[in-house]
């Protein structure tokens, strides 16, 4: 083994200056790098929203003559124009849509402390190791380490004698498998955009976080109304029955006017349960939503104070696909199925690795490191492949498959977030004019509720219409307290549909 460390030694000088040389050439030879480049697919993106509020900024009079048209339409006009358009609800702070002080702090609690806010955060820390991992293929390995080895052999016969001889090695090893083709490159192009989705998954959760809060306090508040105007109504029938009773007793009224005023005491009575079992289911669903056990909520503002405006800009539907989370992840996992058919491809060319060696070995430990004991070797390798039974055609076709997948998501989303901004515009409006014409019709229910009541007592009709105007006003009272809060619910939407809320 001596002999061979020596033979190696008296390589000359030129020969390790020709063995650098060589890799620096073979490093720049990395540049090439098969498979294609990532580039945005086109899809097709409307020029308005379906259901958006006529801006009036770009309105013009019709008497205008155009000659004033024409001076007015400047480029500095076209471009503020532009701006207001591009203006969006998202572009606001959840703390400044929602200015409940109690919501705010639900909200903060939340996302300190959602399971899923905390799971996409770990993702995320998965997916920054793996990326790490993978990088690190793209670098040369290195190791070091000594070794002592004693060997004594026997004698054979009187030809040889015994021997005992020792040898002791310290020494380094570098194996280097050259990123010729890009293979590791796009490993790892793939492992950042799959990174970057980990971390649009988790904006895309905190937003659906806040939204989920929001509506659920909101609903909580509504059924808080009900259950206040339930209470009220019902203070209010219990008194009506007294008075009824006490009219039969003096013969101004039927034991039949009496069994009707009872049906109204009953029917607001039966309501209160169950708000209060919707009530308290509500607070769990929060509780659990704010990462804690199910428990009681603190209220802030009452249903019919939640500041929100009556108009609210949707901005341009290009702008929709920065804006929304899932529309940024869809695209990332995308860009990693891009890159992931360069790996694929790469296997269909030579894998080319460089070793080398170098260390100290002597027979005795205190001459390790003097004299003719140092010893290096260095080689490269080429392999080809040549048959692999489709494995490498196969697996192009797979990672192509899979990029189309990723492709028809990505559009399939960009077209599900569309649909849900106009839903959720139309909604608000639509909610908002239905709120309005609610609020008209409990006006007129109550009022023919109290001419009711009137009129029994002074004998002019019977308990019958009583009951019906009654009905029909405590019912009116509730859809109105449930269409407060489908209005509040339809600009969640909108806020969450925009991609608004992921913003810290």
């Amino acid at each position: 083994m001596l002999p061979l460390y020596r033979n190696l030694l008296r390589c000359r000088e030129t020969d390790m200056k020709r063995f650098a040389i060589s890799i620096i050439l073979l490093s720049l030879a990395t540049g090439c790098t098969v498979g294609p480049n990532y580039k945005r697919p086109t899809v097709d993106v409307p020029g308005a929203y379906r259901g958006a509020p006529p801006s009036t900024g770009n309105s013009e009079p019709a008497a205008q003559p155009a000659e004033e048209k024409k001076e007015k339409t400047t480029p500095q006009t076209a471009a503020q124009a532009t701006q207001a358009a591009a203006v969006s609800f998202a572009d606001e702070k959840w703390w400044d849509v929602f200015k409940d002080r109690q919501l705010q702090d639900l909200i903060r609690t939340a996302i300190q402390n959602n399971y899923d806010v905390n799971i996409a955060a770990a993702q995320i820390l998965k997916a920054q190791a793996q990326l790490g991992i993978t990088r690190a293929d793209q670098l040369p390995t290195i190791s070091a380490g000594a070794a002592a080895l004693n060997v004594q052999l026997p004698q054979i016969k009187s030809i040889t004698p015994t021997t005992d001889t020792s040898v002791d090695a310290v020494g380094a090893n570098l194996s280097w498998q050259l990123d010729f083709w890009g293979k590791y490159r796009r490993a790892t192009e793939a492992a950042r955009a799959n990174l970057l989705a980990k971390r649009w998954a988790r904006e895309y959760v905190i937003s659906t976080l806040v939204s989920d809060v929001a509506a659920s306090y909101f609903q909580l508040r509504a059924y808080d109304l009900q259950l206040e105007i339930a209470r009220r109504t019902l203070a209010s029938r219990q008194e009506s029955l007294q008075l009824t009773r006490t009219l039969a007793d003096g013969g101004a009224a039927t034991m039949l006017d009496v069994r009707q005023a009872e049906q109204l005491v009953s029917e607001a009575a039966e309501t209160i349960p169950n708000l209060e079992r919707l009530i308290e289911q509500q607070e769990n669903y929060i509780s659990t939503l704010v990462g804690k056990n199910p428990g009681p909520i603190v209220r802030g503002l009452p249903l019919t104070e939640q500041p929100h405006s009556p108009e609210v800009p949707a901005g341009l539907p290009s702008g929709l696909l920065e804006r929304r989370p899932d529309i940024r992840e869809a695209e990332a996992q995308l860009m990693a199925a891009n890159a992931e058919i360069g790996v694929a491809k790469a296997a269909y060319y030579p894998d080319i690795s460089l070793t080398a060696t170098a260390g100290y070995a002597s027979s005795a430990l205190t001459s390790l490191f003097t004299g003719p004991a140092g010893f290096w070797a260095f080689g490269g390798t080429l392999a080809q492949p040549i048959f692999a039974g489709g494995r490498i055609k196969s697996g192009v076709r797979y990672t192509e498959a899979q990029q189309q997948e990723y492709l028809l998501t990505y559009r399939r989303t960009i077209q599900q977030a569309f649909r849900g901004v106009s839903d959720s515009l139309v909604g608000y409006q639509k909610n908002r004019e239905y709120r309005q014409r609610q609020e008209e019709l409990v006006v007129s229910a109550q009022d023919a509720a109290q001419l009711s009541q009137d009129r029994f007592r002074g004998g002019a009709t019977g308990y019958l219409e009583v009951l019906t105007n009654e009905t029909n006003a405590f019912n009116a009272q509730l859809g109105l307290a449930q269409a407060q809060a489908n209005e509040l619910l339809s600009l969640v939407e909108i806020y969450r549909n925009l991609g608004g809320g992921w913003e810290l």
